[in-house]
């Protein structure tokens, strides 16, 4: 029976492995409720979070579908942290990490000054058939007494992002040329003359997107959303594009941002700083002294901005009426708020989460923290920019054309009505009611909860649920629409210097707009590839910011703390600390003293069998911070039973640096 016969017959599978501590692999194939068992011998070289092709074999009697990796497709990681154990003309390199992963070879002349037990960063440059170790090149040395930067590194190369770009890269950024030339001046729409303003955080250095303002003289505004030219710079097929595909997009860790673009671009070139010209691809609508939009219009600029507003300084002008460009922002802000009014009345659901950040000293370690709400002058930001990635998807979406453009739109589907019915139920038990019926009477249902539980001791809890009962948003070229924005058509075209699937909705859009469309047929393929890095991104941020709440805490142990039980699992409940906003778990071995618990998934509780004790996500707790692991990013808290003190067991376990 010949290879290709096999696939017919569904023998070949494509999947993501994970492996465990025993180096047992299981993978991850979508589609199918059951992962495929892969013992060691049977890896062939694969690693933890490779995507792998299996054949799967016959099952003989097992229960268990079990498999052979034939094909590695992609590496999660390329590059690893660990230490360097040198001999007299080669080395090898033994990785820091609780995943089964090979000692590398190092070669001398890959050495790169590394001597030995010094903490390195590799890259994997082969593992030949019929070699046992990978073999790799020492990229850089790292400082092992900063363990905070050492902390940061390998969460970053952990989830499969490079720390530094290969000279390649940053070469072919060096050379691009900043000048606005008469040439490319002549193919684009100038807007130097009309007020244009920046709006972004105080401690941005990327400014990706810009505002242009102008009050026609039938009384309708000219409002341009105007965001840097980044596919000007990154041609298709350049190594500089290659590295931004690989990335696919920036990752934003508490002390630092791993970019997705040098910083020659993304700082400089295409960085729309106040007073200097700049290319940008734009979104210019006209809307009407009623705040419709009258019409639309989409192509490549060359803009100047005035001023650079943080959002600090937009808030006060809102609530003060006074500063520069007062009536200009009190007008934008003004259309904002009926962007959004209209956005919610058809069928948006208005969750809205407090951003919590760490204070850092200059070591990198946490002082304190700070809550960011999202205000008015964030909302102004955020309507203008849903408007113009709403619009361009209609536009491209709409174009009549024999088959439809493969292109990126950013999707994310209705509630799974297995997740949404316990939810409802539980909500039910506050007295909230849902509506069923569709799914825009869920998001109303939704909306009117959102609004009444305000103030209320569950809001936390059903704000954080509700959040849970939604689907994933991604990226995929069959267009579903966005649920949770409530629109038809939706992509993201407002910031190519941190994501490339803007990048990709730039090129489709210019194609479209000269008439020149060449459907890509990997656009699939990419979509995939661009979900993937931004959950890794996410995974790294989530990673980082535990890393950072180990640490804060790590000076509370045995410090008797307000929380809320913030989740629960058959093996305990997580708890988030009032004031600290830090999250432990509570085990249920903890809690063995007191009763057995069992898991009632449909109430998100703990219940004991004997006292019917009740631990319910949202229930208000004290605990004892009686671990702070810093190596497993874990917190570990003992429930305090109401009017009794308890001599508790404190263990910390510092950070260990393998030497």
């Amino acid at each position: 029976m010949g290879k290709k016969t096999r696939e017919k017959m569904g023998r070949y599978v494509n999947g993501v492995v994970d492996i465990t501590k025993s180096g047992m692999g299981y993978v991850i194939v979508e589609g199918r409720s059951e992962d495929v068992l892969i013992r060691p011998n049977d890896l062939n070289k694969a690693m933890n979070g490779d995507t792998v092709r299996v054949r799967l074999k016959d099952k003989n009697g097992s229960k268990r579908t079990e498999g052979v990796v034939t094909e590695i497709l992609t590496r999660k990681q390329s590059e690893f942290i660990g230490k360097i154990e040198l001999s007299d003309h080669f080395a090898f390199f033994v990785p820091a990490s609780n995943q089964t992963i090979p000692d590398f070879y190092i070669s001398g002349e890959n050495l790169n000054g590394a001597k030995d037990n010094d903490q390195v960063i590799v890259q994997l440059i082969g593992w030949g058939k019929g070699e046992r170790k990978p073999e790799g090149k020492v990229l850089s040395v790292l400082d092992i007494k900063n363990l905070n930067d050492l902390a940061m590194k390998e969460i970053i190369v952990q989830n499969g992002f490079s720390i530094n770009f290969p000279k390649e890269v940053l070469d072919s950024a060096d050379v691009l040329d900043p000048a606005i030339t008469s040439a490319e001046l002549s193919r684009r729409r100038d807007f130097r003359d009309v007020l244009t303003i920046t709006i972004d955080p105080v401690d941005a250095k990327d400014f990706d997107d810009a505002l242009s303002f102008k009050k026609l003289d039938n009384g309708d505004f000219e409002i341009g959303v105007h965001i840097a030219d980044v596919s000007h710079f990154l041609k298709e097929g350049s190594a500089l594009d290659a590295e931004a595909y690989k990335r696919a997009t920036s990752v934003y860790l508490p002390d630092r941002v791993v970019p997705m673009l040098p910083e020659k671009i993304s700082n400089e070139l295409c960085s729309l700083r106040p007073l200097e010209e700049k290319y940008c691809f734009s979104a210019v609508f006209v809307i009407s002294e009623k705040y419709k939009i009258k019409d639309s219009w989409f192509g490549k600029t060359v803009i100047k901005s005035d001023h650079r507003f943080n959002y600090d300084e937009v808030q006060k002008t809102i609530e003060t009426g006074e500063g520069i460009y007062k009536d200009e922002i009190i007008q934008l802000n003004t259309i904002a708020k009926n962007f959004r009014r209209e956005r919610f009345r058809k069928g948006a659901i208005n969750f809205s989460s407090i951003e919590v950040r760490f204070l850092l000293d200059a070591e990198g370690r946490p002082r304190g923290i700070i809550l960011k709400e999202s205000k008015e002058a964030h909302q102004l930001i955020e309507e203008f920019m849903l408007v113009a990635n709403r619009e361009v998807a209609s536009y491209v979406s709409n174009q009549k054309v024999k088959d439809p453009i493969p292109f990126p739109y950013r999707v994310h589907d209705i509630p799974d009505e297995e997740k949404l019915k316990p939810f409802v139920a539980f909500a039910k038990k506050f007295g909230y009611h849902f509506d069923m019926r569709d799914e825009r009477a869920v998001a109303r249902s939704f909306n009117q909860m959102l609004e009444d539980v305000k103030g209320k001791p569950e809001q936390h809890v059903l704000e954080q649920l509700g959040i849970r009962t939604m689907a994933k948003a991604e990226y995929r070229t069959k267009n579903i629409g966005h649920y949770g924005l409530g629109f038809r058509n939706y992509c993201h075209f407002t910031s190519p210097i941190r994501r490339y699937p803007d990048v990709m909705v730039h090129r489709i859009l210019e194609q479209v707009l000269s008439n020149k469309i060449s459907p890509d047929e990997k656009m699939d393929d990419k979509c995939k590839h661009c979900s993937e890095q931004e959950r890794a991104a996410m995974e790294a941020e989530r990673a980082a910011n535990k890393y950072e709440q180990v640490l804060y805490m790590s000076d509370k142990l045995g410090q008797e703390l307000e929380g809320v039980i913030s989740g629960v699992a058959s093996f305990g409940f997580w708890v988030e600390t009032v004031n600290e906003k830090c999250e432990g778990l509570v085990s249920v071995k903890d809690l063995s003293d007191y009763d057995d618990f069992r898991h009632d998934e449909t109430d998100y509780s703990l219940v004991g069998i004997r006292t019917g004790r009740k631990f319910r996500m949202g229930d208000s707790v004290k605990v004892i911070l009686t671990a702070a692991n810093i190596e497993k990013r874990q917190l570990d808290f003992e429930w305090v039973p109401v009017n009794q003190s308890i001599k508790k067991r404190v263990a910390y376990h510092p950070k260990k640096v393998k030497k």
